[in-house]
């Protein structure tokens, strides 16, 4: 094997582990994590444990309810998800739909949050979720609320740490104790309302999501030369996804004079790209063996090698897609040079060839299972 075929084996495993790491949040016992179906900003309380979830945040607000209503303690707010108009859009109704929740069901009020309207992505591997933080950090109260209310928290946080709570009286402030929790939820779902009004079509459409877990792959090029090829797909998370392709196909016809046979693997990984995850780039590996008698002279052996490889999946509906694909990179073929006298095969000699170029292409029919 060339040192050029070595170097790229060795780059394919580094590659593969890079793409495959996701980091993890460290467990934050003052986070709670609300899921959302992807492109979706309806808050839906059995989806992902959203409802063990809240029960356990309006709990923390009962027992932190005075402080909250003193202005001593605040709820941060953010959302993790798509970048762009449309994802900063979705995201915002998230963050309200989370609200009015709060609102309604643990009677606090606009004023005892602050909301981070910066898009962060994802949280750990998380991505389309939005994420609760009680109590909010000083920093994060600074930066929305203002060091006047930065301080007030500080000095409950110091005297709480000491044991010396002092009581405070809740603001008499008219209009906050007259206003009752319908009335911000009346309001914000108004700002809902107009935030989905925004909204491109095709994120209002009802649908299942574009991201799948699981899918089985068939290259239509392959079938077209009469070489059966499957495969699966598992996406690992919204970015990354492990794909893995097998081919055989075995013809002889002219009384054996002439073959066809070949047999490939080719594993691949993949990250998905753009706001939709629909493109892709990554790298992939290729192993197998043929043998090709398409005139007197046969040739038998063995290949491996890889590339870059890249793409774009064309949804067809909510199951079927179509991926077109091409990888560029190296092939390496040790291999049998050989005639058939008289239904005897006599060998001629041995070659080797490294094929520097395209090494993938596809037109490949996924149908998601789940």
């Amino acid at each position: 094997m060339s040192n050029k075929v070595k170097l790229l084996l060795v780059m394919f495993f580094a590659i593969v582990p890079a793409l495959t790491l996701s980091a993890g949040e460290q467990e934050d016992s003052t986070a709670y994590l609300f899921r959302f179906v992807p492109r979706k900003d309806m808050f839906y309380s059995p989806w992902g444990g959203n409802g063990a979830e809240l029960a356990r945040l309006l709990a923390a607000i009962d027992r932190n309810r005075e402080a909250i209503e003193n202005g001593q303690m605040y709820l941060c707010v953010t959302s993790y998800g798509a970048q762009g108009a449309s994802g900063e859009r979705i995201s915002k109704t998230r963050r309200n739909r989370v609200k009015s929740e709060l609102i309604v069901r643990g009677r606090i009020k606009e004023m005892n949050f602050v909301t981070d309207k910066n898009v962060g992505e994802p949280y750990g591997d998380e991505y389309d979720v939005v994420v609760v933080r009680l109590p909010a950090s000083v920093e994060k109260v600074a930066e929305i609320a203002g060091n006047d209310a930065a301080d007030k928290v500080e000095a409950y946080n110091k005297a709480e740490n000491s044991g010396q709570v002092v009581e405070q009286a809740p603001e008499t402030d008219e209009t906050a104790t007259t206003e009752t929790p319908v009335r911000e939820y009346q309001a914000i779902q108004t700002q809902q309302a107009a935030a989905r009004q925004e909204l491109p079509e095709a994120e209002q459409t009802d649908g299942k999501p574009t991201v799948y877990n699981l899918a089985l792959r068939a290259n239509l090029l392959r079938w077209a030369t009469l070489t059966p090829d499957l495969g699966v797909e598992w996406r690992v998370n919204r970015n990354v996804g492990i794909a893995v392709n097998g081919s055989w196909t075995s013809w002889t016809w002219k009384d054996n004079e002439r073959r066809y046979a070949l047999w490939e693997v080719a594993p691949e990984v993949r990250w998905y790209i753009g706001s939709e995850k629909r493109g892709y780039i990554g790298a992939m590996y290729k192993a197998g063996e043929f043998n090709y008698k398409l005139s007197d002279t046969g040739k038998q052996g063995n290949l491996m090698g890889g590339g870059i490889t890249g793409g774009y999946q064309l949804k067809l509906n909510n199951a079927l897609s179509m991926d077109f694909s091409l990888g560029m990179g190296c092939i390496h073929a040790d291999y049998d040079k050989y005639t058939v006298i008289d239904g005897v095969r006599v060998k001629r000699g041995m070659e080797t060839r490294n094929w520097w170029g395209p090494v993938q292409a596809g037109v490949t029919l996924v149908w998601t299972i789940f």
